[in-house]
């Protein structure tokens, strides 16, 4: 049996790995569709939705850059079951987004858009958990652009398609709506530690409907 840690996340007694995966040398590509070129003078951040304001807040890749540089060590734990274990990620911490466009009091859920329409939704306690980053960096070395520059965001308590590559934007939601792996059959949660890979795992409350 697992033990909690800070946020209710489990940890294993015996192994650092969540059940069904094996640890991985190296750092494999897996995405979704063709690696975006990168055009810094078209590259925008945006946090929308339910704001506080009621007001679109928005970064160039300057300003996005110039943002207060935090970094966390944490594991990453892909669906396809490897887990990439105590890598250094450098970039914003999601939470400190929050400082700079809040939430509306009612937002429970985010949606996180990238490149192509990509999304991946997310529970407001997850998005801000202490250890979930806007990365662009990985040990100190900016991310290449098969692995998500020049922005990726990692949510290490969660299975990484939680995290997109080259992410656009936060969505503020006030109720749970899927992204495009969670359409397609993958859990809406997604915590390693209870293996929460697919949508036929789900217990009642832990998404909407289909």
């Amino acid at each position: 049996m697992g033990q909690e840690q800070s946020g209710g996340h489990r940890i294993p007694d015996a192994s650092p790995l969540p059940p069904g995966q094996r640890l991985q040398r190296g750092w494999p590509v897996t995405h979704y569709g063709p690696v975006p070129k990168f055009k810094p003078d078209r590259w925008e951040f945006r946090v929308f939705g339910a704001t506080a304001d009621g007001d679109k807040h928005c970064w160039d890749h300057e300003e996005f850059t110039a943002l207060p540089f935090s970094t966390v060590v944490a594991d990453l734990h892909c669906v396809t079951k490897f887990s990439m274990l105590g890598a250094e990620w450098g970039g914003v911490h999601a939470k400190n987004l929050l400082d700079l466009a809040p939430p509306a009091p009612a937002v429970t859920h985010v949606m996180v858009w990238a490149e192509y329409g990509y999304s991946a939704n997310l529970r407001l306690d997850d998005f801000t958990a202490n250890r979930t980053i806007f990365a662009t960096h990985r040990d100190g070395e900016l991310l290449t652009a098969e692995h998500g520059f020049p922005l990726r965001l990692v949510v290490p308590h969660l299975y990484a398609w939680k995290g997109p590559k080259w992410v656009r934007g936060v969505e503020y939601m006030t109720a749970d709506r899927r992204g495009f792996w969670e359409e397609r059959g993958y859990h809406n949660v997604g915590d390693p530690w209870a293996e929460q890979r697919y949508t036929y795992q789900e217990e009642p409350g832990e998404g909407p409907e289909l």
